[in-house]
Formats: C-alpha cells, structure tokens, sequence
C-alpha cells in the first residue's frame, strides 16, 4: 500500500483551443488533482509567463509545462527551444500535447529536448484517460526538479 502523499505542483497549460483547456481542467479536476492549473493562450504569452514578465509578474514557476505545437504569436516549437536553451528554466519538465500526428513532429519534439509527446485524442474518454495518465505519472510518480529554480 503507498501511504506517500501526492505533492500539489505549478501546472503550465500553453493553449490556445478553449474547448481543449476545458477538457483539460475537468480531466484533472475528476482525477482529484489538486494542482493550480495556469493557462496561456500563445507561444509569446507562455514566455512571458515562465520569465515573470509584465502581467505574470507575480506568476509562480512552474512546476510542468503542457505545451500544444500550434499556437498563435509564437509556435510551440519555438517556445519549447528557447526554455531549454534557458538555463533558468530548462530543467522544466515540458510535455508536449498536440493534434499533430507527425512523425517529424514527433522526431523535432525529443530533438529539441521536451520529455513526453502525447497525441491528442478526438475521442473525449481518451482524452480524460490521457490526462488521468499524465496526473498519474507526473504528478505522483516522477520526481520533478523543482529545487533546482526555486531554491
């Protein structure tokens, strides 16, 4: 029996599909999650976010970063390269979540260091089931580094 309990944890949703971000917070909200989810809509605000700047100023680091590839502004792509070549932020664990059934994209998400490339499903239980995974995983089972930016 684990009698460990589940640390609540920073969560950063990159997304721009409203009916996705819903999905998301239900998803986590019927796993019991007790995680402050914060979203963003775009690439330039998740940067803005990450580095405390102008309206995320008071913002807290987070723990996790859910990252979708097709944003407005500034593309997941580009936003997953500049937080590992942050030194502040790199150690963030980022798990990618797209539409994007690519293989390159797939290939280009590891190359440029994310640590989970998940699918999204159309069908909506899989969707929950997803999310209940990565609630499962991330949440209760992975160590996540966070003493190394906030200490």
């Amino acid at each position: 029996m684990n009698n460990e309990i589940k640390k609540c944890i920073e969560i950063l949703l990159v997304e721009d599909n409203p009916a996705d971000v819903l999905l998301m917070e239900e998803a986590l909200h019927d796993a019991g999650s007790c995680n402050s989810l914060h979203v963003v809509n775009d690439g330039e605000e998740a940067m803005a976010f990450l580095r405390g700047q102008g309206a995320y100023a008071a913002a807290p680091r987070p723990d996790l970063v859910m990252l979708d590839l097709n944003l407005p502004k500034k593309d997941g792509r580009e936003v997953l390269k500049e937080i590992k070549e942050d030194s502040s932020l790199m150690y963030i664990p980022v798990i990618i979540i797209s539409t994007s059934q690519s293989e390159e994209d797939v290939i280009n998400s590891y190359r440029l260091h994310a640590n989970c490339f998940i699918s999204k499903p159309v069908d909506l239980n899989k969707f929950i089931e997803i999310v209940q995974a990565i609630d499962g995983f991330w949440f209760s089972v992975a160590r996540l580094p966070s003493t190394l930016w906030h200490g």
